[in-house]
């Protein structure tokens, strides 16, 4: 999934205005939030994929991060820790759009995991059958994680610091510390195994 590049973005959020042929000229705040659209587009959607929600789910609840960004900058609020603030609405977000769906677990629709089904044409049967056993104890142990642990996972995955982690899940540093402890140890269990 690519993001257009700033240009293109601005393009379709300030169009060339109709019969005069001028763009208006965005706002500061307008260019920031295309900016910030820009950087952090992909890692939203993804997180928001993981959460359980389908691309088309998650590309709305982007939208409406970023609208809900707009009015907070409009409205002179605190810009310290604009990721975090981006992740904790698109969490609360999906958390809200899971629930209306009625999804009852979370599952994984990553590209990467239907890529790495594809057999390696460099391994032998055999290896091929050991990696794919390890991706399936690997997936297993990430779906039976309890939910604050794959989400704090996913933010960590995603290069989140354990404050803006905590911020984003409205839980404590130490829970943080313990989830991401907690799932490390079983995902390495899970790979040794």
């Amino acid at each position: 999934m690519l993001v257009p590049p700033a240009d293109s973005i601005r393009e379709l959020v300030f169009p060339a205005s109709a019969g005069t042929g001028s763009r208006a000229k965005p706002s500061p705040i307008e260019c920031e939030i295309v900016d910030l659209f820009a950087q952090f587009r992909n890692p939203l959607l993804r997180y928001v994929m993981a959460i359980g929600l389908s691309v088309h789910d998650g590309e709305e609840i982007i939208q409406e991060v970023f609208l809900a960004l707009f009015n907070h900058l409009q409205l002179g609020r605190s810009r310290s820790n604009l990721r975090g603030w981006i992740f904790r609405v698109a969490h609360n977000l999906a958390l809200k759009q899971r629930f209306a769906n009625k999804k009852a677990e979370a599952t994984l629709n990553f590209d990467e995991a239907l890529a790495n089904r594809q057999p390696d044409l460099a391994q032998n049967p055999e290896q091929h059958a050991a990696s794919s056993q390890r991706l399936q104890r690997m997936e297993a142990v990430l779906r039976a994680l309890p939910e604050q642990d794959r989400c704090c996972l996913y933010l960590r995955a995603e290069g989140l610091r354990y404050r803006e982690i905590a911020a984003a899940l409205g839980i404590s540093l130490g829970a943080v510390s313990m989830a991401l402890a907690r799932s490390l140890a079983r995902m390495q269990r899970a790979n040794q195994g």
